[in-house]
């Protein structure tokens, strides 16, 4: 099992190459460097590779040998655990959300919602890639909760532990559908500055702009101020993520002082998926139950 959970890891920890490959894509605007096909590119399994194709050609290389990872890691999660065991839940939702990268991104490239396209339909279908990628990261993670031999969830066994886990996911999802939104016009429009996110002529997404560090800022002081309420923090994933707000803050701010450099975005939108990471194991440790309490929970009891 031990092999497994490390293979379970660094399923993960590629993945998170895989994401920061297509914030490239997108920061770059090289997706287009394919042209309007998909698989191949530009008609080509093997294209000649230079600029854009060559950036949008590695995303969609590394996005192919994640598929093959998280088959291979859910075959042998069902091979080395038994019937019920809820890694086995994880890793199909896993398998779920990969396929819908997949799809998502074949949606995208088909529809040519890339390179300076400013359309209703791209605002919606980023913000909607993120909200799939951050399934993926929470099936992985739970995968490897689970497999470590973690409890399985109750949302019945401590409700209002359940509902300030959903209340802070929920925030976490709404703040990261936000910050996709505001990469999109940082992307499009890199120089309107705050004055010309307001002007009358300003483009929808820049008015949208301001949207994401408003409620960052907003988030951050309620969650410090329920932390604040609540028992003593014993888990390690629950600790790191005081941390991790903020350093997220203090990216997002040295990002737009910056003048939101490419790599700046990549580093806010990697701490942005440890947070979302270490929020998923804190809540999975925060709602675990022993097999006994889950057995005497269970509808069927």
């Amino acid at each position: 099992m031990r092999r497994l959970v490390t293979l379970a890891w660094a399923v993960l920890a590629f993945s998170l190459v895989v994401i920061s490959l297509g914030a490239l894509v997108r920061a770059t605007g090289s997706g287009a460097g394919c042209g309007r096909s998909w698989p191949t590119c530009g008609g080509e399994l093997l294209p000649e590779l230079e600029g854009a194709r060559a950036i949008e050609f590695t995303h969609r290389a590394f996005s192919g040998i994640a598929l093959i990872l998280v088959v291979v890691l859910a075959v042998l999660v069902w091979r080395h655990t038994g019937k019920g065991h809820p890694a086995r839940v994880g890793v199909v939702l896993a398998v779920a959300a990969i396929i819908g990268e997949a799809l998502i991104g074949a949606m995208i490239v088909l529809a040519e919602w890339v390179a300076e396209d400013t359309s209703v339909a791209r605002a919606v279908s980023v913000p909607l890639h993120l909200m799939n990628t951050l399934l993926l990261l929470a099936a992985l993670t739970l995968t490897i909760h689970w497999l470590r031999g973690g409890g399985r969830l109750s949302f019945r066994h401590n409700r209002r532990m359940a509902w300030m886990v959903a209340a802070g996911g929920f925030a976490l999802l709404l703040i990261a559908a936000s910050g996709a939104v505001t990469a999109l016009a940082d992307t499009l429009f890199p120089d309107e500055g705050l004055t010309g996110d307001f002007s009358e002529d300003a483009h929808f997404l820049t008015r949208l702009r301001i949207v994401h560090p408003a409620l960052a800022v907003l988030a951050a002081a309620i969650g410090w101020w329920a932390a604040s309420r609540s028992g003593p923090v014993r888990s390690g994933a629950a600790r790191a993520l005081p941390v991790l707000v903020g350093l997220m803050l203090v990216s997002g701010g040295v990002n737009v002082m910056l003048g939101v450099p490419v790599w700046m975005q990549l580093v806010h939108l990697f701490l942005a998926d440890l947070l979302w990471i270490a929020y998923v194991f804190a809540s999975a440790q925060a709602l675990q139950v022993s097999e006994a309490t889950a057995s005497r929970l269970s509808p069927s009891r």
